[in-house]
């Protein structure tokens, strides 16, 4: 799948479920087209990304969280061949590999403090992201900062009304990831 592509389905469908290992089956019956699951296990990833293919969903893997899937070159070439469309990662390695192999790629960032905020732009502009994640995502001054840049930005972590996701979004946000199951029906 390419950029484009995914900004045209998060255009129709800006808020991305976002999963555990359990959520799979939550996620695909909901209208939500992307599905980020941030704790996917080595043995059962495959069928979960073949299933939510099946249902028409793009899958992205938080890398970096999942159980028994290396942290490297090999666990980003496993997850290509499971048929993964993207890598979630806080690690710009991480996103150079997921790249080079051809699969999409989104760098999540923390907003904590300004010192933190201030290296943002650095360190996306080293790994060139196709979309970084602002956390947590009710960080409005932060998403509007970044949201006029090159890479689309994704807000995400302590989202849990309608009010935040249409407040993140105003603010220049492409999409919203939550865990909150009734935000993936908005």
């Amino acid at each position: 799948m390419q950029k484009e592509m995914l900004l045209d389905r998060l255009a129709e469908s800006p808020v991305i479920a976002a999963i555990q290992e359990s959520g799979w089956n939550d996620a695909i019956a909901s209208p939500a087209k992307i599905i980020f699951c941030l704790k996917a296990n080595l043995l059962t990833v495959k069928e979960h990304i073949e299933k939510a293919h099946e249902n028409g969903k793009t899958v992205f893997i938080h890398i970096d969280l999942s159980d028994g899937i290396g942290k490297d070159k090999i666990g980003v070439e496993f997850l290509a061949k499971c048929g993964v469309d993207g890598i979630i990662s806080t690690r710009g390695n991480m996103v150079r590999l997921a790249k080079d192999m051809g699969l999409l790629t989104v760098q999540r960032f923390f907003a904590l403090d300004s010192q933190g905020v201030s290296g943002i732009s650095e360190l996306a502009s080293a790994s060139t992201p196709d979309f970084i994640e602002i956390m947590p995502g009710i960080a409005d001054k932060i998403i509007s900062r970044f949201a006029s840049a090159a890479i689309p930005v994704i807000a995400g972590g302590l989202i849990d009304t309608k009010i935040e996701v249409t407040n993140a979004l105003s603010k220049g946000a492409v999409a919203v990831s939550t865990g909150k199951k009734e935000l993936w029906y908005i």
